[in-house]
């Protein structure tokens, strides 16, 4: 019989193991075995999955993984050794456990699973060289993510291999890459694409009633931006967690993952507006362009064009001008429309002073489609989560979300609010085109991306459903709760009960509707007494909820997933 080849691939390997490991299992073997076997399931194991990376084996006191990006390793051993820092703090020094890991770039061959070949000796070998704490990389990683990742690099030059021909040039991952705040976020790797975040402008007038319209001046230009195409543009919801604190822009930059960063200032008054704004490359320090502009109120939306046209031509050069955003013909319904975004969509006291402010926008500018989008929005969700009345709310939902794109085909906004309209209206092909609309409009749109997980997990496909959260959370690293809803629940359905759990627990979601999804991840895990407190507590805001009317509403294609979440809900004895 002919001999098998061997199966060969390109990958970037890491191989770290523990420093001294002799000695700490010397002076505490059961402590040490312990504190290891806690720190993989905490922190290497969480990491390698969430930079799409694989374990190839263990061996005692040594990690070898495997990934197909020299990005996400080299992110993934940043990350790793940020949380072994953060863990042996408090430690005596003694009794601190700490990794060296070497990343190499090259071919090898697999079999049975396992890699072998001079990739992974090179790893290998650039373990050995690392100090305690330490990341050494060979020259062609450092060539992949030198571009791509605000880390700085120590050149310790050209270097012979043992078993290796040719000397390896290597590089040190800095000391202050690896100590920017263990409290620190990780940095995020850049897109391919230019990557933008706009700042929160700041508010330069002695008004304070005018930092609405300041933050509505944000938001907007973030929209226009997305829309324009060829960016990657970071979310309003992650910006807007920097308001008011006065960081470094780099640092900003990092770690939202975006190489360009936009900040400015704004007065409104006297029938004026002067906007100041200015375009920083993070990466490089420099200011790529500055602008005043000082122009009648009336003019502030031709403004926000020439700022976002002036910005386009600078990171990627002219483009297909995209179609005119359907505008507010009066400067009063924007200020209304402004204050009810602002409201979010948490509470079901948010969404009565949204629809009231909404409606007095839409008295005095029934045109004005970001309005009909955002009421039907919160119609929508009043009905459907928060016990509103399904007459008159329900058909008024499906109305304002159409006369939304009617006034605006073109906004990815009122395309994706209308796709998860008509699909809780079992409309479900007319939903799918929406929301492809939407995300064909502005791939940028993260709350497209989010909110589809819901009606995907309803289908049937909740791994999907889970790749669809991941892509939102890089567009909105600091998002509304409601994320973290829809990924729980997809975790929940893919019967990822643990990390469903750690989702749901997040402050961010944990006191919504979500609670019940928490209750029956927990009961599925066996942890019966926890899940109905979470129960009980969920019930307290939801006296209304039964199994039977939940299971009838919500536009299950798959019926077997449908049952598996009513099985759930029926181990916490809730109403049926």
């Amino acid at each position: 019989m002919a001999e098998e080849r061997a199966q060969r691939r390109l990958a970037a390997i890491v191989a770290a193991d523990v420093v001294g490991y002799s000695r700490l299992v010397e002076l505490d073997e059961g402590g040490t075995l312990a504190a290891l076997k806690e720190r993989r399931k905490q922190i290497l194991d969480p990491l390698v999955r969430e930079h799409n990376g694989r374990i190839v084996k263990t061996m005692g006191d040594g990690v070898l993984v495997e990934f197909a990006s020299a990005v996400n390793a080299v992110s993934c051993a940043i990350d790793v050794q940020k949380g072994m820092a953060t863990a042996n703090q408090g430690l005596a020094d003694d009794r601190r456990i700490l990794l060296r890991v070497g990343i190499n770039l090259g071919d090898v061959v697999v079999e049975s699973g396992d890699l072998y070949g001079d990739g992974v000796i090179v790893a290998a070998r650039l373990q050995t060289m690392a100090g305690p704490g330490e990341i050494y990389v060979s020259d062609n990683i450092y060539d992949q993510v030198r571009r791509r990742l605000f880390c700085d690099f120590d050149a310790l030059g050209p270097h012979a291999i043992k078993n290796i021909v040719e000397p390896v040039s290597l590089y040190r991952i800095s000391t202050a890459t690896l100590s920017q705040g263990s409290g620190a976020k990780a940095s995020l790797p850049l897109p391919i694409k230019p990557s933008i975040a706009v700042l929160p402008f700041t508010n330069m007038s002695n008004e304070p009633e005018q930092e609405v319209f300041v933050d509505g001046l944000t938001e907007d230009l973030i929209t226009d931006l997305s829309r324009a195409g060829g960016l990657f543009v970071i979310a309003s919801n992650s910006v807007f967690a920097y308001k008011g604190r006065h960081e470094d822009v780099r640092r900003i930059a990092r770690e939202l993952g975006v190489r360009y960063v936009l900040e400015g200032s704004a007065r409104r008054a006297a029938g004026r507006v002067r906007i100041n704004a200015q375009l920083i490359d993070a990466l490089q320090g420099d200011h790529l362009w500055a602008e005043r502009f000082d122009r009648s109120l009336e003019d502030m939306f031709a403004v926000q064009d020439e700022v976002t046209s002036r910005i386009v031509e600078a990171l990627v050069g002219r483009l297909t001008d995209a179609p005119a955003r359907n505008r507010p013909s009066n400067l009063k319904a924007y200020d209304y429309c402004v204050r009810a975004r602002s409201l979010g969509l948490q509470t079901a006291g948010a969404a009565r002073e949204a629809i009231f402010l909404l409606e007095r926008a839409l008295a005095l500018d029934p045109d004005y489609a970001e309005a009909h989008r955002l009421l039907a929005l919160n119609l929508w969700m009043s009905w459907e989560f928060w016990d509103q009345p399904i007459v008159p709310y329900r058909q008024r939902a499906v109305s304002e979300a159409q006369r939304a794109v009617t006034l605006d085909p073109h906004d990815a906004g009122n395309r994706w609010v209308l796709g998860i309209i008509l699909g809780h209206e079992r409309r479900w092909e007319e939903s799918d085109t929406e929301f492809d609309l939407a995300l064909t409009l502005d791939p940028n749109h993260a709350d497209a991306w989010a909110m589809r997980a819901d009606l995907i997990v309803l289908c049937g496909r909740p791994a999907q459903a889970i790749e669809h959260v991941h892509k939102a959370l890089r567009l909105n690293p600091h998002p509304p709760g409601w994320y973290y809803w829809m990924l729980g629940q997809a975790q929940y359905a893919i019967r990822d009960y643990e990390a469903a759990v750690r989702t749901l627990r997040r402050p961010e979601t944990y006191r919504a509707t979500s609670r019940r999804l928490l209750a029956a991840s927990l009961a599925r895990l066996g942890r019966l007494d926890e899940a109905r407190t979470e129960a009980q507590l969920f019930l307290m805001n939801n006296p209304n909820f039964t199994i039977g009317q939940w299971a009838a509403s919500q536009p299950f294609r798959d019926e077997t997933m449908r049952q598996h979440f009513v099985e759930g809900y029926r181990l916490l004895d809730l109403p049926e």
